[in-house]
C-alpha cells in the first residue's frame, strides 16, 4: 500500500501536469489576442481544443478521481495538502460531468465565436456575431443542465466564477444598487458638472505608454515576472506566479482610455504574482474566485487610483510628461475631472456610480439567454432597450453597444455579476486596510504603496483558493459582503467631488 506521502506526490504530478496544458493554452489565447495574423484563428481553435481535451481527460479518469478518494481518506496529510485534495475532488466531482468531447467543442466554439466578434466590431454589425453567439449559448445551457442545478440554470455557470453564489444570492445585491445608487446619481444630476474635458487633448501614444509603465512599477508590479502588451479588449493572462501579463488599449484623444485601464489591470496581475509559488498549478495556488480577483483590480484602481492622495504623488510627473495639455489644470481639477459622472454607453469606462449598472444590465440580459426568455437575435435592440431604462442613453452603433465586451465570445456567461461584486468587495476591505494601517494615507501621497501590496499578500493573495470569497472577507473584515461600505464611500467620494449636501 502507497503511503500518504507517495499518493500525494502522484496527485501533485497529475494535477500540475494538467495545469501545464492549460497554462500552454493561456499562452496560446495570449497570443490569439495580441499578435496573431488574422488567418491563424480557424488552426489555433483547434489546437486551444485539443489542448483543452487532453487537460479535462486527465482530471477526470478514473484513476485520478480514485487517486483523490483514497487521499481524502487519510489523516496524516498537512493542512494545505488536505485543502489541495478537498477543492481538487470538489473540481473533479464537477469536471467529470462534462465529456471530453464537449469540452473540444465548446473550446472551438470559443475560437469561432471570438473570431465573429472581432469581424463583428471590425465591421460594426452585430448580425455577423449573432449566429456564432447562438451556438455559444446553446452550448452553456446544454453546460448549465450537465452540471445541473436546484433553481436557476444560470446559478450552474455562475458557480464556475463565484462559488456559492446564485441568482437567489445576487437578485437582493443588485436590488440595493437600484435602491441606493439612483438617488446619488440624481444629487449628482442636479449639481454643477465638473470639467473633464482636458483628458480629450492629444496625448502620444508613447508617452501615455511610458506613463503607464512607470505606475505598474510604482505599484509593485514586477516587469521580471510580466510585460504590458496592447489588445482589442484590455485583460490579464497568468501562466505562473513568475509570468503574468496584462494588456491594454491606447486612444490618443482621450487619456482616461489606457491610464484606468492599465492600473486595473495592473492590481489583477499583482494578484497572481501574489498567489504561492510552490502551489503552481494546485488549487492553494489560484485565485479564490472572480470576485476576488476583481476587488484586487477595483482596489487598486478605484479607492486608490482614483483618489486624491494618489495623484498628490503622481499629478506633478504627470504635468511633466504633458505640459502643454495640463499646465493649466490643477490637482483639484484633475481630481474632480476623473470622477466625473454621467452616464455612458461603454462599461470599461464608466464611473464608479453608473457602472454597476452596466454590470446589472448584463446580469439581466445573461439570466433571459441561459432560462430562454431571450435569443440572440436581436440582441442589439434589447441591449439598447435596457441602457434607456436604467442609464437614459441608447447606442447609435453595435460597437458601444452589444459589441463592447469580449465575454459572451469566450463562453463566459456567469462572469459580469463578479465585477460588481469586487467593488463592493474593495471598498469593504480597503476601508479595514485604513483601520489596520493608521499611516496608509500618508504613504499613498508619498507614493509608497509596499505597505499596502504587502497587507493585500498577507490577507488575500497567499490564500489561493483554501476560502471562498464570503469566508475570505469574513476573516479580514470581521463580516461578510457589507453593500453599505461600499456606500459609504462612493457618498463621501462624491460629497467632495460635486460639494453635496
Amino acid at each position: 500500500m502507497q503511503s500518504s506521502k507517495e499518493l500525494y506526490a502522484s496527485f501533485k504530478e497529475i494535477t500540475q501536469k494538467a495545469a501545464d496544458l492549460q497554462f500552454a493554452s493561456a499562452v496560446l489565447g495570449w497570443d490569439q489576442e495580441t499578435y496573431m495574423p488574422p488567418k491563424g484563428f480557424a488552426s489555433r481553435g483547434r489546437q486551444l481544443a485539443t489542448l483543452a481535451s487532453q487537460a479535462h481527460e486527465m482530471v477526470t479518469s478514473d484513476n485520478y478521481g480514485k487517486l483523490l478518494h483514497e487521499l481524502a481518506a487519510k489523516d496524516d496529510l498537512g493542512d494545505a495538502e488536505k485543502n489541495n485534495v478537498r477543492l481538487s475532488l470538489e473540481d473533479y466531482e464537477k469536471n467529470r460531468k462534462l465529456s471530453s468531447t464537449f469540452v473540444e467543442e465548446l473550446t472551438q466554439q470559443t475560437s469561432n465565436s471570438y473570431n465573429a466578434w472581432i469581424q463583428a466590431r471590425r465591421e460594426n454589425k452585430y448580425s455577423l456575431y449573432a449566429p456564432e453567439l447562438a451556438k455559444m449559448i446553446a452550448l452553456k445551457r446544454r453546460q448549465a443542465d450537465l452540471y445541473g442545478f436546484e433553481k436557476h440554470p444560470y446559478d450552474a455557470l455562475l458557480d464556475e466564477y463565484e462559488k456559492g453564489a446564485t441568482v437567489a444570492m445576487l437578485d437582493p445585491v443588485f436590488d440595493m444598487v437600484k435602491a441606493q445608487l439612483p438617488p446619488l446619481l440624481a444629487s449628482i444630476k442636479d449639481a454643477q458638472q465638473v470639467d473633464d474635458s482636458f483628458f480629450n487633448k492629444h496625448y502620444p501614444k508613447q508617452e501615455q505608454w511610458d506613463f503607464s509603465i512607470e505606475v505598474l512599477k510604482k505599484m509593485g508590479y514586477d516587469f521580471e515576472a510580466g510585460r504590458q502588451d496592447y489588445a482589442e479588449h484590455p485583460f490579464t493572462t497568468s501562466f505562473s506566479s513568475e509570468d503574468v501579463r496584462v494588456t491594454t488599449r491606447v486612444d490618443e484623444n482621450n487619456f482616461a482610455s489606457m491610464l484606468w485601464s492599465s492600473i486595473h489591470e495592473g492590481g489583477h496581475a499583482l494578484y497572481e504574482q501574489g498567489l504561492p509559488v510552490d502551489e503552481y498549478g494546485m488549487p492553494l495556488g489560484t485565485a479564490a474566485s472572480l470576485g476576488i480577483h476583481e476587488s484586487q483590480s477595483r482596489l487598486w484602481e478605484n479607492c486608490v487610483g482614483r483618489g486624491q492622495g494618489f495623484w498628490k504623488y503622481f499629478y506633478p510627473k504627470l504635468q511633466g510628461r504633458f505640459p502643454q495639455q495640463l499646465d493649466d489644470v490643477g490637482l483639484e481639477a484633475f481630481y474632480k475631472g476623473m470622477n466625473r459622472v454621467e452616464p455612458s454607453l461603454v462599461r470599461t469606462e464608466a464611473d464608479e456610480v453608473t457602472y454597476h449598472f452596466h454590470v446589472m444590465i448584463r446580469y439581466e440580459i445573461e439570466k433571459k439567454l441561459i432560462e430562454g426568455s431571450l435569443s440572440a437575435d436581436g440582441l442589439n435592440e434589447v441591449w439598447n432597450e435596457h441602457y434607456k431604462q436604467y442609464l437614459g442613453v441608447s447606442a447609435t452603433d453595435d460597437k458601444k453597444g452589444v459589441l463592447q465586451d469580449v465575454h459572451w465570445s469566450h463562453g463566459s456567461f456567469g462572469y459580469f455579476p463578479t465585477y460588481s461584486l469586487g467593488s463592493f468587495y474593495a471598498a469593504q476591505f480597503f476601508e479595514q486596510a485604513g483601520k489596520d494601517m493608521q499611516a496608509l494615507s500618508r504613504e499613498i501621497e508619498r507614493g509608497e504603496f509596499g505597505h499596502l501590496l504587502s497587507w493585500l499578500r498577507e490577507k488575500v493573495h497567499v490564500h489561493g483558493r483554501r476560502y471562498t470569497s464570503e469566508e475570505l472577507c469574513k476573516r479580514l473584515t470581521g463580516r461578510g459582503l457589507d453593500f453599505s461600505s461600499f456606500m459609504n464611500y462612493i457618498k463621501a467620494k462624491y460629497t467632495l467631488v460635486y460639494g453635496l449636501k
